[in-house]
């Protein structure tokens, strides 16, 4: 193909009119091809990229400095003859379609005596076992990229020249830290992130004093922090996030002046902030997410003037926030979230003019929060998260001047007054959650009318005692999220011919009442529209959403619904919840139930009026978790085939959840349902994937129980409670030691209690009582 690009004028031709081409001015060789792919637009679409295998003819380039192949969907064999290009001096090849090129040796870097920067971020490096010798031979390089590669272990029997015996120590890495980078005196630029190193973080490594850009992290790099960076002068950019540090954070840093970006972050770092941070002028960036940090928050913050994002969150930070932080003047971000701190917010933060995202949920924040406690940042703060708290106020602060401000959760606070009307004078609000304070609606807000560009709206628990309006299907185009459980809203809902897309929706615990309109199954993916008032058929139209989704979760239990299980609920492929508990729905469970709905976790019917027996297609439901078909009218023989529900015969759990991207944010919707539990009901939502359970108590099932059931090892709740079974408890119901709850009192079981019940130890609840049992409960149960 190339030799088709002619000579002489043609040639010209091509590094004229071919983007991405550079040539020589004088001979009109071909110095640079950048061909780098456009995967995504600011908008996420694909727009523009190459594929297909990445040819050897490119290696009659002989004139090629500057290669750039990167972000495409290349894939196949890396093209070894790359090493001919002997004026090459920096190959892009990076972020191709995630390990799809693979390179099973760098021998052929050794031919590029003039490279200065290589990145291989993403290409498969598994098989290149002698890679380090690869990297010693480059000792010009300025930069290197291999993210992601799936770098090799070193194998210690092979010698790398130039190592010094004492400085072997830097081989602990397992996936690769060898000392090949100690005799890189020109190298600045490092990323060996994602690539599963293991091991201690060599003291040695320090001698790598060019280093400017440093980055490790998403690896497991363990041990402490110890003084390996003390000696990098030039370092600017250090990010050991994602690994297995322990230990306290070395006062080291306090020596690395260079320093404007420090990520220790998802680590296992231990005690107080060190003082030493406050002699880093020039630190810009600094997270310290999720670690064992403890103590209090040092003032020491308030010389960190530099300081434009700061992260503490998800530690064990205690006492109040200080005054200090009013001296960040340059902060933009700020996120103290999942603490255990005290107090007021400080005033000192009005200060605070270019703060832009500011997190204080889930901590013990108490006082009253202030009309104008954020008052220089009205033009700047896009993102306020201050949930989960005890703030307190006779009057909600006072938004209408935060112009941009896009994402407002005050939700699980103590806040009181009325539902404030300056929410509405938000252009911007995409996210609003003011949930769960002491609010006195009675109305349903009239300034929702104005937020068309809202996304997720959570105004549950907020004293609403109002019906909902047209409007408020008809104004916003598109619900991410929308909660109004428990408010007292009553009246029906339309059966709309066009609606807002809603992705979840929330409107349990309420007065709603009347027939359920079949759209509003229509978008949904999750549904819930438990303990409300409706009534009569239930009519699902179970469609995949225009975004490729399908539903996932139905709640309608305690309503007032009648009649037979729909038959549309077979199209519900991707459901893993169903709770239609305490209804008056009637009828057979259906046959096809098994078949059509394989991917049901959750399946709880309890509280109806099924008759007829279990259908043994039941059985196929090997995900599920929770079986609740109690207080019913099912007869017939518990089928021997419920050794088929897998799940509950291996260990595991799960959070039953659904996730929704917001503001570029994951937000969690966790499922939940009532388990009968020790004689109550109990809700059950971020710990209802710990739960193994069948229930098929108070039926009027027949027969003996099944040997088979032994089989589901990890059950931990049977209730066969109050029917008619027969014959003996299973001898083998000890293999059940997971068991924390065994119901199986009021049926006519006989015979001898099963000594092998001692296997059981120490369940909560044991009860075989009114039957015809002999003997003692064994000893150690």
């Amino acid at each position: 193909m190339l030799s088709s690009w002619g000579n002489g004028e043609g040639k010209s031709d091509c590094c004229i009119n071919w983007r991405g081409m550079k040539c020589d001015n004088h001979m009109g060789h071909v110095i640079s091809l950048d061909l780098h792919g456009q995967p995504y637009t600011e908008m996420g679409y694909h727009v523009q990229y190459l594929g297909g295998k990445i040819g050897t003819s490119l290696a009659e380039l002989l004139h090629l400095k500057h290669l750039n192949l990167s972000r495409n969907q290349f894939e196949g064999i890396l093209p070894t003859q790359l090493g001919n290009l002997s004026n090459l001096q920096s190959p892009d090849l990076g972020y191709n379609n995630g390990h799809m090129i693979t390179c099973e040796n760098l021998d052929w870097l050794s031919g590029l005596h003039l490279l200065r920067q290589l990145d291989l971020s993403w290409v498969n490096l598994s098989k290149a076992t002698h890679w380090p010798q690869a990297i010693n031979k480059m000792p010009s390089l300025t930069e290197l990229h291999l993210s992601y590669t799936q770098l090799p272990p070193i194998n210690p029997t092979v010698s790398i020249s130039h190592i010094n015996s004492s400085t072997s120590s830097l081989a602990q890495l397992l996936g690769s830290m060898p000392d090949a980078f100690r005799t890189m005196t020109s190298l600045a630029y490092l990323d060996l992130s994602d690539n599963d190193l293991n091991g201690s973080i060599p003291d040695d490594f320090g001698n790598t004093t060019t280093l400017v850009y440093l980055d490790l992290s998403q690896n497991h790099l363990l041990g402490s922090m110890l003084n390996a960076f003390r000696t990098m002068n030039l370092l600017a950019y250090l990010d050991l996030s994602n690994n297995e540090l322990n230990g306290s954070i070395s006062d080291a840093f306090g020596n690395m002046t260079t320093l404007a970006y420090l990520d220790l972050s998802q680590n296992q770092l231990l005690g107080s902030m060190p003082d030493a941070f406050r002699t880093m002028n020039l630190l810009a960036y600094l997270d310290l997410f999720d670690n064992d940090l403890d103590g209090s928050i040092s003032d020491a913050f308030g010389n960190m003037t530099t300081l434009s994002y700061l992260d503490l969150s998800w530690n064990q930070l205690l006492g109040s926030m200080p005054d200090a932080f009013g001296n960040m003047t340059t902060l933009a971000s700020l996120y103290l979230t999942f603490n255990q701190l005290e107090g007021e917010i400080p005033k000192s933060l009005r200060g605070l003019c270019n703060l832009r995202e500011f997190s204080l949920s889930y901590n013990n924040l108490t006082g009253p929060l202030e009309k104008d406690f954020l008052a220089c940042s009205t033009n700047t703060l896009d993102f306020l998260n201050l949930s989960h708290n005890r703030l307190r106020g006779t009057s909600f602060p006072h938004l209408s001047g935060f112009s941009q401000l896009t994402y407002l959760d005050l939700g699980f606070n103590q806040l009181n007054g009325t539902l404030p009307e300056s929410i509405g004078q938000l252009p911007q609000l995409k996210l609003l959650d003011i949930s769960s304070n002491s609010l006195q609606g009675p109305r349903f807000p009239h300034w929702l009318h104005t937020q068309k560009g809202l996304m997720e709206l959570d105004i549950s628990a907020s004293r609403i005692s109002d019906v909902i309006p047209n409007w408020l299907w008809n104004s916003i185009e598109y619900w991410g999220w929308l909660n109004v459980s428990n408010n007292h809203i009553s009246g029906t809902l339309p059966n709309l011919t066009s609606h807002p897309r809603s992705l979840a929706m929330d409107m349990s615990s309420n007065c709603l009442e009347g027939s359920i309109p079949q759209s509003i199954f229509k978008n949904a993916i999750w549904l819930d529209l438990s303990k409300n008032k409706f009534s009569g058929l239930v009519s699902l139209l179970c469609n995949i959403t225009k975004s490729g989704w399908a539903m996932q979760t139905l709640h309608l239990r305690n309503n007032n619904l009648t009649g037979a299980l729909p038959s549309s609920l077979k199209n519900c492929r991707d459901v893993h919840l169903v709770d239609l508990g305490k209804n008056k729905l009637s009828g057979r469970l259906p046959s096809w139930i098994g078949g059509s709905l394989s991917d049901l976790i959750v399946f709880n019917l309890r509280s109806n009026e099924f008759n007829g027996i279990i259908p043994l297609n039941l059985c196929q439901l090997r995900k599920i978790r929770m079986l609740d078909l109690s207080r019913n009218n099912l007869s017939g023989a518990i089928p021997k085939c419920l050794k088929n529900l897998t799940t509950m015969a291996h260990k595991g759990s799960l959070i039953i959840a659904y996730y929704e991207m917001v503001y570029n944010l994951s937000k969690q919707y966790v499922d939940n349902t009532l388990v009968q539990w020790k004689g109550k009901e109990l809700e059950y939502k971020n710990t209802l994937g710990l739960i193994k359970s069948i229930d098929f108590s108070s039926n009027k099932l027949i027969g003996e129980i099944p040997i088979e059931v032994t089989d589901l090892v990890e059950l931990v709740s049977l209730n066969l409670s109050r029917n008619n079974l027969i014959g003996p408890i299973p001898s083998t119901i000890g293999q059940l030691k997971s068991l924390d709850f065994l119901d199986l009192s009021q049926n006519q079981l006989s015979g001898g209690i099963p000594s092998s019940l001692a296997q059981i130890a120490h369940p909560s609840v044991l009860d075989l009582s009114n039957n015809t049992l002999l003997g003692k409960i064994p000893s150690g149960t």
